[in-house]
């Protein structure tokens, strides 16, 4: 028997004195004082007593210790040898027992014998132990004696099993067992084992607890296996030992088969057992697993583990009830500690196993429990990233939702609260990715460690989002923002308690952008103004501070940033009170100290920006989002409505008889007026005096003290404060402009702004003055529209109409202005930050470009700064386009409508000065045909006119809105600004879009796709009706080619709009489907009024065909684009592939098509787009090894045969200009494909080798085709094209072509032979382009060669090596090829022109025909010959 391990002398004494220490240390008591008279030592003449006494032990009667007189080990050593020595040995043994047993059947000597015995003072510093063993533990320590007496003991254990406890407090039952405990030797182990078990099943429960889990420390190892069953017996006979069972399990060493089956029982009643054995169970599973079944078994335990059913509903709400009122400590009671203990040593226990076991930590990863996941992150330190990756990838997937999430953090706060570090860790990390996704979890994580954690916790996450608000990244900044709004909202009072961090964030807001500045100070104004409490004096004060500060200042950033501040917190104190109550314990209007506060900072505003133009609009368009949003209190908004009204009238209104009397450059006149105005009434507004007066000022001319006055009021805050106007008279009217009506049709004080043939004679500084009236009346015009698109009556809607048509008058007027005049900066309409450093793209820089290219064609021009981040290549591409400029109408309107040429003005790059239409002015585009009343004098009906919206007013609308919708829906990651890049460029002139959700904005716009799918099908009817009267010439007779252009305009940015919404990533997302739902439903009822209620995928297939149909009618190449883009997006959100052939059908059928003629210049479809519409049709297509040899074997012969400029009679796409394009595609999408195609190997069926044997041939083939198109187009991008995929070609081949042909060879020996002859033409074609690359010396090229040069040796070494795989090896041979050129001549190194011998040598030939080969007999020759045509020689001209 394998000696057990001996314990440490504190642990042996520490288990033997247990029970006696706690009799020791108990005050004295009666017994103290009869103890003095029973010490005496025992006399007597037994045969154990006189061998104790010689050994040296001496027993003492009553409560008095035995001593002990010798070592321990002295007096084991000397009673051994006596008795061993004795006569009558071995009965001495016997007698020696009888004694004992005599002896300990008083209770009192029992215990004695039990207890630990005394030493004698002069034997502490003896060898032995410090500690003494009692009496029976040092007789059990002699083997002789051993058996004996433990049977003596068992037969006494059961006269105490069912006795009290003693009054000295000691246990007799358990005191017994702790004798067998850590033995040195055991001589019966079997006996033993057999008595304990036989004790276990008679004794009372609580013993049986003890005795059950003193097993490991009282058995051998020999005995595990024996004792392991029987407890496993008792296991299924008492459930009510199932803990200490299995506790005493994971100590013994018991085989996996055993343990197995222990744990499938426990596993079948894991559902019914209490919190309190739960930890001690999921110990014995966790600890009984292996490799093979780790995954398996946790599996299971995690379906059948439901921590939310283990925990108490008491417990559990009041727990929930003291995250709420932060009164943890004393409210709860026994129950729920005892509940929360038991919690945190089920996770201690999983903690554990996932920290040291690594097969359990991979298992649970795989399991994907979300909160077993954050205990590995924060305990495994070696596989964080992986569990970080997994969390990613499962977050990508939409596998954790947040209800998820907050049941998570809810049920396990408190094992959570103790990650929480590794928590905000992993938050951090996932708020620096790049996935919205991913963003929107790591926020989350951040919102419920604040709400369910301590105030520790808490303040932990503050410091965390602050941090990254602090970084000065956009996207960081913005998730911070809101997250830290969201918990203001959530849990006001616990955010308050953080708010000197938050405050802190005031420093950094040089770096923030308008919005981001916005809503820090509603965060910090909630926090200060919500409620009236003493900690929150401190931050109102420091606001106030900051505030007046920035107000202040000279420098105009900072006193931009004091205007959005101020008046975001005067929204904040006069907020409305009645609408939301949970911040103001039910106040319903504002105070009169607060009434006076809020006006008196916004006076103080008012005060500090009026010298400034730029700051007044910027405090009218900020106050103008506050009154906005609707939470205004009435008696602040009354307030503010009167002041807004009179300053408006005194400052921009005039009395259309008070006709402006001065010393102006031009003629003023009252233009654009809807009515007919007599000379003593109506009203117009006083624009050009306006203007001229601000010039004027700027020049420095002397004013009179009347003008002095009036240049404080500029132009400029003209659309801004009629903004302000109309949302006051609408919030206090209940959306009705009545009062303020007249504004929509008055006129304006302008001059003829037509320039006619006076646009060359006008000075420079005629033309800015020219071309800042016209912007500053376009955005007046613009904030007309949004005031009154919503009007509901026929009156006004004919008015807005004929304000957009003067919309697009005036924007064609203004492109001829900015034409001829260069550098010119129009007046700002946006006055946020963000365009403190805009400057438009100038006519001149454009007219430079122009003639550097020697061409007038600006379809392709844009801004740098335009769209700096657009979402793709398509829309950079053809943007411009869609706005008809006179450069838009092409060559042809030039020939038919005789008008000069003219310089390309694309108003794209002036965006930024131009107003924001509201995303209510879509509306319009439900206006069929309005009837407007014209009315005499007596109001009575003079005349009807009728009035409809335009295609010119039309496109205007739907650019406006496909901007808006690429500007919003984009993934994010289209949007992250690159480092040194300027941030917000893209973002101005959407403040007022940016104020909604994306959800909200795709609600808004499909409530407008009925009347767009309307406008769409009425041009797919125009180009229908042209296409059959012109034959789809647009340089037919009759043709109105600017109609033509911009219809053509509008069809592509519908279905741009089309396609940006239903690319919209969000649709999957809970709270959105609905929204997919009904726009499906509005495109399936265009074709047949469907059923309510369908499926998905029903919609889906009925709104493509829906979309298809307007195939026919596309009548460019940009439209066809994005008409196959559209329905590719449709096809994505489908399960069903039967309509990728349309997809791929659709593709061919538009790059078959012949596009009109005023498209077939040579810049007419971009390069981009043609590649992407060959690359879909390549990607969808059957087959596309055969749409490969389609175009190249039928389209490119054709376009070789035709004259200089003609083109493919099949695909009429394919001309010299694009060949290049349609060259690298089909070079690409061969390779990719080939790439694909799995391995043979010799598993594989004969059928199969025979299917991929011939894939390859049709491949190479392919391959072949291409290749051989160098030899006609020769040009520098197709040689790069063919350098680059010939390479990866080759390396696919040998990858996965070569292992085929191994075990192929011999049965079609032909087909090898033939596929490897067809390839030794192509790697040799391959040579020669190296031998070309470096003749020409072109860099671009020959940084191509030694990879490829590379590979055709690698070609060789392994078509040898599958020769003698086929014992073939005769068959191969090696020569040197001569280095040639593209066209087959030889070309001659250095070296080869001084020596002819040299050159002979070095060019010697090693091809040998097939011809040869075949006479010879040997086939394999051929396949030789295309190894030596593989060969690289030496004799490159380097």
């Amino acid at each position: 028997m394998v000696p057990k391990r001996r314990p440490s002398k504190l642990e042996d004494k520490e288990s033997l004195t247990e029970e006696a220490s706690k009799a020791s240390k108990q005050p004295l008591s009666k017994k103290t004082k009869k103890s003095h008279i029973h010490n005496e030592v025992e006399e007597n003449d037994n045969v154990f007593i006189k061998l104790l006494k010689t050994s040296g032990v001496i027993l003492k009667t009553g409560e008095s210790q035995n001593q002990l007189t010798v070592d321990q080990i002295v007096f084991q050593k000397k009673l051994f040898q006596t008795l061993r020595k004795h006569p009558s040995y071995p009965q001495i043994i016997e007698e020696f027992v009888s004694g004992l047993e005599s002896y300990i059947e008083d209770q009192d000597s029992f215990r004695n014998c039990l207890l630990s015995c005394e030493r004698l003072q002069d034997e502490e510093a003896s060898m032995g132990a410090c500690y003494s063993k009692s009496l029976i533990k040092l007789l059990l320590g002699i083997d002789i004696l051993q058996p004996a007496i433990i049977k003596t003991l068992f037969e006494k254990l059961p006269e105490f099993l069912f006795e009290n406890v003693n009054s000295d407090g000691l246990n007799m039952p358990r005191l017994i067992i702790s004798q067998l405990k850590w033995l040195d030797r055991i001589v019966d182990g079997k006996d033993l084992t057999t008595k304990v078990m036989q004790l276990i099943s008679i004794a009372p429960l609580y013993l049986q607890h003890d005795f059950v889990t003193s097993l490991p420390e009282i058995l051998g190892d020999s005995q595990h296996g024996d004792v392991g069953k029987e407890l496993s017996d008792l296991l299924m006979e008492n459930t009510s030992l199932t803990v200490p069972i299995l506790d005493v399990f994971t100590s013994l060493r018991l085989d996996p088969k055993l343990l197995s089956q222990v744990r499938q029982l426990v596993m079948g009643k894991l559902s019914s057992v209490s919190l309190d054995d739960l930890p001690v169970i999921i110990k014995f599973i966790l600890h009984s697993v292996t490799a093979t079944d780790a995954l398996e078994v946790i599996s299971e335990l995690r379906e059948k583990l439901d921590l939310q059913h283990f925990i108490l509903p008491s417990w559990f709400h009041a727990s929930q009830s003291k995250l709420k009122n932060k009164g943890r400590q004393s409210s709860s009671g026994n129950q729920e500690n005892s509940g929360q203990d038991c919690v945190t040593l089920f996770f201690d226990v999983i903690k554990s196993a996932v920290r040291y076991e690594k097969i359990i930590s991979e298992a649970w990863i795989k399991i994907f429990d979300i909160a077993i996941l954050f205990i590995i992150y924060s305990t495994n330190t070696q596989v964080k990233k992986y569990v970080e990756r997994v969390l990613r990838n499962k977050i990508r997937s939409g596998c954790f939702e947040e209800q998820l999430l907050q049941g998570t953090f809810c049920i396990h706060y408190v094992v959570l609260k103790d990650i929480c570090p590794s928590i905000l860790s992993l938050a951090q990390s996932f708020v620096h990715s790049l996935d919205q996704s991913i963003i929107l979890f790591g926020s989350l994580l951040y919102k419920y460690a604040f709400n369910f954690f301590d105030t520790y916790c808490q303040q932990e996450v503050v410091g965390a989002l602050v941090t990254h608000i602090c970084s000065g990244n956009e996207a960081e900044v913005d998730t911070a923002l809101d997250v830290l709004l969201e918990l203001v909202l959530l849990n006001l009072s616990a955010m308050r308690l953080n708010a000197i961090f938050v405050k802190g964030i005031l420093d950094y807001l040089d770096n923030m952008s308008p919005r981001q500045i916005r809503k820090l100070f509603y965060i910090l104004s909630t926090l200060a103004f919500s409620k009236q409490h003493e900690a929150s004096s401190h931050i109102q004060d420091d606001m106030h501070l900051v505030i007046r500060k920035q107000l202040s200042s000279t420098i105009v950033r900072y006193k931009l940033i004091g205007i959005i501040g101020a008046v975001t917190m005067a929204g904040i104190m006069a907020a409305d009170r009645t609408r939301s109550s949970s911040l103001t314990q039910g106040r319903t209007d504002v105070s009169n100290e607060q009434y006076t506060q809020v006006t008196s900072l916004l006076q103080l505003v008012h005060s500090c920006s009026k010298q400034s133009p730029q700051a007044s609009a910027l405090y009218y368009d900020e106050f103008a989002t506050l009154i906005q949003r609707g939470n205004l209190a009435p008696k602040a908004l009354e307030w503010v409505g009167q002041t807004i009204f009179n300053d408006f009238q005194d400052a921009f209104v005039v009395d259309f008889c008070a006709f402006p009397e001065g010393d102006y450059p031009f003629p003023v006149k009252a233009l654009y007026g809807l009515e007919e105005y007599s000379s003593r009434d109506g009203i117009a507004i006083n624009l050009l005096p306006l203007l001229y007066s601000q010039d004027f000022a700027k020049d420095g001319g002397r004013m009179t003290s009347q003008e002095s006055d009036q240049k404080l009021v500029s132009p400029l805050c003209l659309a801004p404060y009629f903004r302000l106007l109309r949302l006051c008279v609408e919030k206090q009217h209940n959306g009705s402009l009545e009062e303020i009506d007249g504004l929509l049709d008055c006129p304006i004080f302008l001059t003829d702004l037509e320039p006619g043939e006076r646009l060359t004679s006008m000075s420079v500084k005629e033309h800015s003055f020219m071309c800042s009236l016209i912007f500053l009346t376009l955005n007046w015009f613009r904030e007309v529209v949004n005031a009154f698109c919503r009007q509901t009556s026929p009156e006004m809607k004919g008015k807005v109409l004929t304000r957009l048509k003067h919309i697009v008058e005036l924007q064609r007027i203004l492109e001829k202005y900015l034409a001829v005049t260069p550098y010119y900066v129009p007046p700002l309409a946006h006055f946020d930050l963000e365009t403190l450093d805009v400057t438009p793209i100038t006519a001149a820089a454009i007219s430079a470009k122009i003639r550097k290219q020697g061409k007038i064609g600006g379809r392709k021009r844009k801004a740098d700064g335009s769209k700096t981040s657009s979402s793709d290549t398509l829309s950079k591409e053809d943007s411009s386009e869609c706005v008809p400029t006179p450069s838009d109408r092409s060559q042809l309107e030039k020939e038919f409508k005789g008008k000069e040429e003219k310089p390309s003005v694309s108003l794209q790059n002036y965006r930024f000065f131009f107003r924001e239409l509201d995303i209510e002015v879509f509306s319009i585009l439900h206006c069929g045909l309005v009837t407007k009343f014209i009315f005499d004098t007596e109001m009575h009906t003079e005349a009807t006119e009728v009035v409809q919206l335009q295609p010119p007013e039309l496109l205007f609308l739907l650019e406006d809105l496909s901007q808006k919708l690429e500007n919003m829906l984009i993934p994010s990651v289209a949007r992250r600004i690159p480092f040194l890049k300027s941030k917000g460029h893209r973002n101005i002139g959407f403040s007022h879009l940016h104020q909604r959700s994306a959800q909200q904005i795709v609600h808004s716009v499909v409530q407008l796709l009925t009347p767009m799918c309307n406008h769409l099908e009425n041009i797919h009817n125009y180009f229908q009706c042209l296409s059959a009267e012109n034959q789809s010439v647009v340089d037919g007779p009759g043709m109105k080619v600017q109609e033509y252009h911009i219809m053509s305009s509008c069809y592509q940015k519908l279905l741009q709009i089309f396609h940006a919404l239903f690319a919209w990533n969000g649709f999957f997302q809970p709270h959105c489907v609905h929204l997919l739902y009904s726009a499906l439903e509005v495109l399936t009822n265009r074709l047949k009024q469907g059923e309510p209620d369908q499926a998905l995928e029903e919609l889906l297939s009925q709104s493509f065909n829906y979309l298809q149909n307007f195939s026919h009618s596309i009548p460019s190449f940009q439209c066809a684009l994005y008409l196959i883009r559209l329905l590719m997006v449709i096809l994505e959100k489908s399960t069903a592939t039967k309509n990728k052939e349309k997809i791929a059908s659709l593709a061919k059928q538009f790059l078959c098509r012949v596009w009109p003629s005023g498209e077939k210049e040579k810049s007419s479809i971009s390069t981009e787009q043609l590649h992407t519409l060959l690359s879909i049709y390549l990607e969808h297509t059957d087959s596309v090894l055969k749409a490969i040899e389609e175009i190249a074997g039928v389209g490119v012969p054709e376009l070789i045969s035709s004259p200089k400029d003609g083109s493919s009679s099949t695909f009429p796409t394919l001309t010299r200009h694009t060949f290049v394009i349609f060259f690298r595609v089909m070079m690409a999408e061969l390779e990719k494909t080939v790439k694909g195609l799995q391995a043979g190997t010799a598993a594989d069926s004969q059928q199969i080798h025979e299917e991929k044997l011939l894939y390859w041939n049709m491949a190479v083939r392919d391959f072949s085709i291409l290749i051989n198109l160098i030899k006609v187009f020769d040009s520098r991008p197709v040689l790069h094209v063919c350098l680059k995929y010939g390479r990866l070609f080759v390396e696919a081949f040998l990858k996965q072509c070569m292992p085929l042909l191994d075990f192929s060879f011999r049965k079609h020996r032909e087909d090898v032979l033939s596929l490897l002859e067809t390839f030794q033409l192509d790697t040799r074609l391959l040579h020669h382009l190296c031998g070309h690359s470096k003749i020409h010396q072109d860099m671009k090229l020959t940084k191509h060669v030694p990879l490829l040069k590379k590979t055709l040796e690698l070609l060789v070494c392994r078509v040898k090596a599958m020769l003698i795989f086929n014992n073939c090896r005769e068959a191969f041979w090696l020569g040197n090829l001569k280095n040639r050129d593209l066209q087959g001549e030889e070309i001659l190194s250095q070296n080869s022109q001084e020596s002819t011998a040299e050159e002979s040598e070095d060019n010697t030939t090693s091809q040998v025909s097939k011809s040869k080969a075949t006479e010879d007999g040997e086939d394999e020759v051929s396949d030789g010959e295309k190894e030596q045509d593989s060969d690289e020689s030496d004799d490159d001209s380097d």
